[in-house]
């Protein structure tokens, strides 16, 4: 059975306190301090960027070099932390011959369900991964799709507080992608803390609200997209502009000094490169209004999160 969080049954607090961790002389993770609340975050960043590193010393598999790792106010080593986390890693390792159902079943066992009880919870995680149907059939069976939605289950059979899923959609078909997502959500909305790695960028347009970026052991940003986007002061912004004017507002554009180039589309819109976008919007408005422009849509093309994240790469590889 599901036990829902009330309003005196928060979820534990997960917190980074100035944490390193470094194998001989490379560090992995540089002096990272975080918190995680409840809701869905995205971390992102490149091979080797320090993402397994930090997600491995959030579930307690590695110790920090320096600082600490918080669950609850535990430390993530020791098992009662453990009892609050559910992990998803990104490689399985299943008992081939054992069934879907059998394995989950005993992964129940391991986390103290009674034999009855075990059963029970089993199959509502087998409904819950749209696996009920194909459980009995042995793991080394499975296709990819179908062995990430044993791997989830069971990093939620306990019901934790703080799900760690490494690269969960990896595998997945679209259809599946959408009901995992759906799940995500709904866990999302019963007060548990999600993070999600993942190196499918656009993903965590939709799905997170708020991301980490990490490169080189360290977090570079975070916050939801928007929030980074009004610390980006500098980011380049390409933004779309339908109006019947297009060549009187791209000739008015040029003058502006937020507006670093301009042209017109093949279907006639105006494509503004600029920068300092809290400036140049509010130009843009006065400019509008003074010349009585219809502007039909107005639209940033490149607010993405991969958009962002190659922008705070290319600054960090520059300096």
């Amino acid at each position: 059975m599901i036990v829902e969080q009330t309003a005196n049954d928060a979820p534990p607090s997960i917190e980074f306190t100035n944490v390193s961790k470094w194998y001989g002389p490379v560090i992995a993770v540089n002096d990272v301090t975080l918190r995680l609340e409840p809701g869905i975050t995205g971390l992102v960043g490149p091979n080797g960027a320090g993402k397994s590193t930090l997600l491995k010393l959030l579930t307690g598999q590695l110790r920090p070099s320096l600082g600490q790792v918080q669950v609850g106010g535990l430390d993530a080593w020791s098992s009662s932390a453990k009892s609050h986390i559910g992990y998803c890693p990104d490689v399985d390792a299943f008992y081939e011959e054992m069934s879907g159902r059998s394995f989950l079943r005993t992964m129940c066992m391991l986390h103290g369900f009674g034999r009855r009880a075990a059963t029970t919870r089993s199959e509502e995680i087998l409904e819950q991964m749209g696996m009920a149907d194909r459980a009995n059939r042995s793991l080394g069976t499975y296709s990819k799709g179908m062995r990430q939605r044993i791997k989830l289950g069971q990093a939620l059979v306990h019901d934790p507080d703080l799900i760690v899923l490494d690269e969960p959609l990896n595998g997945v078909d679209p259809v599946g992608r959408n009901e995992l997502v759906s799940l995500f959500r709904q866990l999302a909305d019963r007060g548990k803390a999600i993070l999600i790695s993942s190196h499918i960028l656009d993903e965590m347009d939709t799905l997170a609200g708020h991301i980490l970026f990490i490169c080189r052991g360290r977090i570079l940003a975070s916050g939801s997209l928007d929030e980074i986007r009004e610390m980006l002061e500098d980011h380049p912004l390409h933004v779309r502009v339908t109006t019947t004017a297009a060549r009187e507002l791209a000739a008015l554009m040029f003058k502006l000094d937020s507006v670093q180039g301009a042209e017109l589309s093949e279907t006639d819109d105006v494509v503004l490169q600029i920068h300092r976008p809290a400036e140049f919007f509010q130009s843009f408005g006065e400019v509008v209004l003074q010349h009585e422009f219809e502007v039909e849509r107005l639209q940033v093309t490149d607010a993405s999160t991969e958009a962002i994240f190659d922008y705070l790469m290319q600054g960090l590889l520059h300096r």
